[in-house]
């Protein structure tokens, strides 16, 4: 694959960058990338995958735009409320690169879809609300081998990590976690509230690090640092980094 002069107009930032290149914008192109949830994370990760040239992206979120969302949901706009918000995330994709393919999944990630949905991945970046699609999610990724970026954010918090639950040796996130989530309940930003440039920050931090994960072994910047949650403090501001160990019983990367 070789990139149109077009294309290397758009990308030259990127393809000047010696740990990016030419060979990076490629595997940027050539890369299929599953984003659960289209909201706070979701937005602003969109925009910067998409601004990478990714070239394939699937959509996937069971909301509608409500007017509470345009706080932080940075690709929505007034005239949307109501609309899916999937729908209305592929239409903005269009219109900022019509090179790029993009397609929509109105619905939730469930057990008995979410093979379907992650078909021929590169990466799935979850930036989902609740710990049952979180946690279906990250199994489903362990079985199909594909790496998991996974990003959250509550109040003036965020936390991003890669996982490569399906490679031996590497935890996944329900190492992280346990299986005492696997509920439709948790905590949302209409309870706890949340700072709309803090989802910015994780969002654009988690597509950064898809980014990583992406370009593994193509060139230089490809350090997905796999299992090491990186944990944002907004107030302070302040990070910290974890690593997340693997979990012999964990029932869902265990037997990988």
């Amino acid at each position: 694959m070789s990139l149109s002069p077009d294309r290397l107009e758009r990308f030259a930032r990127h393809i000047v960058l010696p740990e990016v290149g030419g060979a990076g914008q490629v595997a940027l192109a050539r890369a299929h990338v599953v984003l659960i949830g289209c909201g706070g994370i979701g937005s602003p990760a969109l925009q910067y995958l998409a601004g990478a040239g990714i070239g394939a992206l699937t959509l996937v979120d069971d909301d509608v735009v409500d007017a509470s969302n345009l706080q932080r949901q940075t690709i929505f706009t007034p005239t949307d409320i109501g609309q899916p918000k999937a729908e209305v995330a592929a239409r903005w994709v269009e219109r900022f690169d019509p090179a790029l393919k993009v397609r929509a999944h109105v619905g939730r990630v469930r057990g008995d879809n979410v093979a379907r949905v992650l078909q021929d991945a590169t990466l799935v970046l979850d930036g989902s609300d609740n710990f049952a699609t979180r946690l279906a999610v990250s199994d489903a990724c362990v079985r199909a081998g594909v790496p998991l970026t996974s990003a959250a954010i509550g109040r003036f918090q965020g936390q991003v990590a890669n996982f490569a639950g399906h490679r031996e040796g590497y935890s996944c996130y329900r190492c992280f976690v346990g299986d005492a989530f696997d509920a439709e309940d948790c905590d949302s930003c209409a309870d706890q509230g949340v700072l709309g440039a803090m989802a910015g920050m994780i969002g654009a931090f988690a597509a950064m690090h898809a980014i990583r994960a992406i370009l593994e072994g193509k060139t230089a910047l490809g350090d997905p640092q796999w299992g090491k949650l990186h944990l944002f403090e907004g107030l302070v501001p302040s990070l910290r980094t974890m690593r997340i160990a693997k979990d012999p019983a964990c029932q869902g990367c265990s037997a990988a």
